[in-house]
């Protein structure tokens, strides 16, 4: 076992659950639910707030019953601020329950509520994936690059996808920054896993523990 492969267990042992399984939202089951659970996190990751705070504003909204496009598109605005408050956002709140409506619009308006249909727009061109969610109110390239790393568990075209964030992250524990070389340190199926293992070193900034217990 190479000192890279020692790396990827320590990560994997680590942090190694990918943000839609501590969501609860079963991405690769490739069914609207899920994939519109996954497309508000992405939203909720750009307001000013702490991953774990927007992770709570994920689960809160499906707390309330808001797990599909439609079932969001028969809340109330003030419902929104009120879920959204209790989860953390007081001051974003009342902005980023606007954002949610104004996403939520386009979702229903462009792809019928069901983001398989932005998935068949691709074509298979992970730029053009991330260009399309980008087009969504309150996603940035932040937000956009999470979906897709999360994603490509169900939409295999995309496989392996990371950004430039997670490379720059790969580069200071000694691994690969191309998604290609990373991909080749496990199978198809864990790499969702190990680059949210990544992405978690990066946001925890405990770096040295992983190479600590790599060591």
């Amino acid at each position: 076992m190479t000192h890279q492969h020692i790396i990827v267990a320590a990560l994997l042992e680590t942090h190694g659950r990918t943000f839609a399984a501590e969501l609860g939202a079963r991405v690769a089951r490739n069914t609207p639910s899920p994939l519109f659970r996954l497309l508000c996190l992405a939203m909720l990751t750009g307001a000013p707030v702490q991953a774990d705070i927007a992770m709570r504003g994920a689960r809160a909204l499906a707390d309330a019953g808001w797990t599909t496009p439609h079932k969001l598109a028969n809340s109330r605005w003030s419902q929104r601020v009120a879920a959204l408050n209790e989860a953390g956002y007081a001051r974003v709140d009342e902005r980023t329950a606007t954002q949610l409506e104004v996403l939520n619009e386009r979702l229903l308006d462009e792809y019928g509520g069901d983001l398989r249909r932005l998935r068949a727009a691709a074509n298979g061109e992970a730029s053009l994936a991330l260009e399309q969610l980008r087009g969504f109110k309150g996603i940035g390239e932040v937000g956009a690059s999470i979906f897709l790393r999360e994603v490509q568990a169900a939409w295999p075209e995309f496989y392996p996808f990371i950004d430039k964030a997670t490379a720059k992250a790969a580069g200071r524990l000694g691994l690969p920054t191309g998604a290609g070389d990373l991909a080749r340190l496990v199978d198809a199926q864990i790499f969702p896993r190990l680059v949210a293992a990544i992405v978690r070193t990066q946001l925890a900034g405990d770096f040295d523990r992983i190479r600590d217990g790599a060591g």
